[in-house]
């Protein structure tokens, strides 16, 4: 008789759980996504918003989707955000480092909403989740590029902020070319914005002047890409393919493929399976894609720039991998050990061999 209790009681408890589930499962959902730059940046935000429309393609009418552009990391960005919790949204994408305070707070005062912030590590309650790529991989591979290509051994570079993010792509991207030329220097220009064409211009021709014939970028628009055009130097795409914009001047490109993760997370939301966890994709998993290599490449360097990406995926190639040393001579990593996440996520130091200093 305690025996058939049990099993009548492990059988009750299991059809309770199913039913919690279907419970939380949804007919429709309605999503929404905060974008700092305009969709037609053609860069980090345009690669966002595609995302958004795969979610569209793949999920159809059980799914609607809204978005907010040109959102400042800021004050604005809490109302923003609170005012999709607000309007019915079942889940919140934020897409950019500096919400992830306001995305915390405005998600511990709406436990039933969904969030996920983008490039963040503040996971502050149950509903929040943050997801990001690896970045530096791709710039190993167009590092190794640049350092080939270089006839002046300067090689630009205009950076966002100094985030560890923005830092690792810098150092990750000078180990890399470097490595095959070791004469080459880093002339980096920060520009303390994601998104201004008009700054970013004015840095590549600042570059430029400093002799640089290879641009690389973590910042939104296209801008760089079009003065190297008009310069007759080189330059690669940063998000998205950005060839429209420098048929001559691009040499290959970071592509961001978001589109993936926005259609699970969303499928898991309308599953209900939706649990918070960290993300952190690269070359492997295709959230961050290599760009075509132009023509003006070698071939044998093509070869090697895809051994690397090839390298990556298979585990036997580390961006971060000994020996290397901190900036100021001091030991970082001895021959062959290569970097951990922890290291490599709160990256706040140049590696040995860039000039300069970070800012504050």
């Amino acid at each position: 008789m305690n025996i058939l209790k049990t099993l009548m009681a492990t059988a009750a408890m299991a059809a309770g759980l199913t039913g919690a589930a279907l419970a939380d499962a949804k007919d429709k959902i309605k999503v929404g996504f905060v974008y700092v730059g305009p969709i037609g940046d053609f860069g980090w935000s345009y690669e966002h918003n595609e995302g958004r429309l795969a979610v569209e393609e793949a999920l159809g009418d059980k799914v609607e989707t809204t978005y907010v552009e040109s959102v400042p990391e800021g004050p604005d960005a809490e109302r923003v955000i609170r005012q999709m919790a607000q309007s019915g949204h079942d889940l919140i994408f934020t897409t950019s480092f500096g919400y992830m305070n306001p995305t915390n707070k405005v998600a511990a005062q709406f436990p039933d909403v969904k969030f996920e912030h983008a490039t963040g590590f503040k996971r502050e309650t149950p509903n929040v989740s943050t997801y990001g790529a690896r970045f530096y991989e791709g710039r190993s591979v167009i590092g190794h590029i640049a350092g080939h290509m270089t006839k002046t051994n300067k090689i630009g570079y205009i950076a966002s902020f100094p985030i560890p993010e923005v830092v690792r792509g810098i150092n990750s991207a000078y180990l890399a070319a470097s490595a095959v030329n070791p004469d080459v220097e880093f002339k980096i220009i920060w520009v303390s914005t994601w998104f201004d064409p008009g700054k970013e211009a004015d840095a590549a021709n600042a570059l430029i002047e400093q002799g640089v014939d290879v641009i690389m970028q973590h910042t939104d628009s296209p801008a760089a890409m079009t003065i190297a055009e008009e310069k007759g130097i080189f330059a690669f795409g940063q998000a998205s393919d950005m060839a429209q914009f420098g048929p001559n001047a691009r040499l290959s490109s970071i592509i961001d493929d978001w589109a993936p993760y926005y259609i699970e997370r969303s499928q898991a939301v309308l599953d209900g399976t939706w649990a918070e966890k960290d993300t952190w994709h690269g070359i492997k998993e295709g959230m961050v894609e290599i760009g075509s290599f132009s023509d003006k490449i070698p071939a044998e360097v093509q070869a090697s720039a895809q051994a690397i990406a090839d390298g990556i995926v298979a585990g036997t190639v580390h961006s971060f991998t000994g020996p290397v040393n901190k900036q100021d001579g001091s030991a970082w990593l001895a021959e062959g050990e290569t970097a951990d996440d922890g290291t490599l996520l709160g990256m706040n130091f140049y590696v040995e061999g860039i000039d300069g200093e970070l800012p504050n």
